[in-house]
């Protein structure tokens, strides 16, 4: 079985331009533009039974979400669309993306579209360019003592996901979150200048959080009980410590993870905002990983979150 991890140690070798950033973060770095691609995949990223518009519409969220974690711009786009021969399914798809394009001001530039063989899953890419701002935090700047802001809910897509596995037919928002998530961009460029690291939070809290600390060559202590978890999750969920790690290590959440230093408070840059703003933990300088709640230290799961894994 080959990792995620494997192959990007092995891709680093070809990455040695200084835009790539030595592949430690989730965007290259180019002069001025910020650029990002993403992929999504039928019955891995979606669900064969999501509405075209839903699918379409995320594509778009997941890339800009990442020019959010870094407080850019968005400035074009790039598709690459596979067509299976089902017009009304690719009419609808291009309508979504159209939506989420329109809202956050994105043109598209051009792509690539490719024929599929009848019934084989749908593979979607987007590279999506930003125009940066004046600081473009990497996950490589935080420093021991420096505090993890979370900035957005987190566990509500994992949430819909899990409704949706239990009745394809479930809706609410909850459902809603999943198939729809809302790039934080004009959240991301407040908060860019004064972070020291920063990420979105795609894979799973946890996993992100240690992926942050690991790229900064620190240690990590998150805190469960700070997390700030919404009210339709805990009528759904509760808020219990099991709901927590569940919320904790779902991913497809799309908040974002920014370190400051000790003397900053993101409720203060971020005043005025609607947004769910918590600090959950801290960098520290022996690099372990700790984790606790309000009832003292908490095991480690084995599953931190969301990765990829070759069959």
């Amino acid at each position: 079985m080959t990792s995620e991890a494997g192959i990007l140690a092995r891709l680093r070798d070809l990455a040695t331009h200084p835009a790539a950033r030595g592949l430690a973060d989730d965007v290259a770095v180019f002069g001025d533009l910020v650029l990002t691609h993403d992929t999504i995949v039928e019955g891995v990223h979606y669900l064969p039974t999501d509405p075209p518009e839903s699918v379409g519409w995320k594509l778009g969220a997941v890339n800009l979400s990442d020019l959010a974690a870094k407080g850019a711009v968005p400035a074009g786009a790039l598709l690459s669309l596979t067509l299976r021969g089902d017009d009304l399914w690719e009419d609808r798809f291009l309508s979504g993306l159209e939506q989420i394009f329109e809202q956050f001001g994105l043109p598209l530039l051009g792509g690539d579209t490719v024929a599929l063989p009848s019934g084989a899953p749908r593979v979607l890419g987007l590279t999506v360019i930003g125009k940066a701002g004046a600081t473009v935090p990497s996950r490589t700047g935080g420093r021991a003592g420096d505090r993890l802001w979370l900035v957005g809910p987190i566990g509500d897509s994992a949430a819909g996901l899990s409704l949706l596995a239990d009745d394809p037919e479930a809706t609410g928002l909850l459902v809603d979150t999943y198939r729809r998530p809302i790039p934080l961009l004009a959240i991301g460029a407040l908060i860019a200048p004064h972070a020291t690291a920063m990420m979105d939070v795609s894979d799973g809290l946890l996993l992100d959080a240690r992926r942050l600390a690991t790229a900064s060559g620190c240690g990590l202590r998150i805190d469960l009980s700070a997390l700030r978890l919404s009210p339709a999750f805990i009528a759904e969920r509760g808020q219990h410590r099991a709901a927590r790690m569940f919320a904790a290590t779902g991913g497809d959440d799309y908040a974002l993870l920014a370190a400051l230093p000790p003397a900053l408070n993101a409720l203060t840059i971020l005043k005025g905002t609607s947004v769910n703003i918590a600090c959950v933990g801290e960098l520290t300088k022996d690099g372990a990983f700790a984790l606790a709640d309000d009832l003292g230290p908490v095991p480690l799961p084995e599953r931190l979150g969301y990765e990829h894994h070759a069959p």
